[in-house]
């Protein structure tokens, strides 16, 4: 990851003079400077704009902004906080719980009952086809199912 992946923008009101005519009018800007995100503090301060600005319009300034900081919090946030991914048996008990699944419903998918009985306690490794058949069939990613599962003791 390179250092420019996640920036923190500091918001800078400041006050120009701008001629419109012969007159000499005061106009209040807003100069956005970037900064990257290195410590807690700036992260704090990043959600805290995202938490003033939340209900910003798309397209406009702020909704922009939002946009731009909702990535680079994104990007933070997966390099200091990453999530593991789910190991084969959980994810496949996760997803047959959300779609209201039993074991029995697995074994049909699997072809068998001690086959879906063994992957689900550990005892075998999912085959290639067993991968396929459950990435197409239950909606699991590939790359979460081909992990090596935990030995079983």
């Amino acid at each position: 990851m390179d250092r420019y992946s996640s920036v923190l923008l500091v918001l800078m009101p400041i006050t120009i003079p701008i001629a419109i005519g012969n007159a000499t009018n005061l106009k209040r800007i807003l100069i956005v400077q970037i900064q990257p995100i290195h410590t807690e503090a700036d992260y704090q301060n990043a959600l805290d704009r995202i938490e003033e600005i939340f209900d910003a319009k798309p397209g406009s300034k702020e909704g922009d902004e939002l946009e731009i900081l909702g990535i680079l919090v994104d990007k933070y946030e997966k390099k200091n906080f990453p999530i593991e991914a789910p190991k084969p048996v959980e994810a496949i008990k996760f997803r047959m719980d959300q779609l209201g699944m039993e074991q029995k419903d697995l074994a049909k998918i699997l072809g068998s009952k001690s086959r879906a009985s063994e992957i689900l306690s550990g005892k075998r490794s999912l085959s290639l086809r067993q991968i396929k058949i459950l990435y197409r069939k239950l909606g699991i990613p590939a790359e979460v199912l081909i992990q090596e599962p935990e030995p079983v003791t």
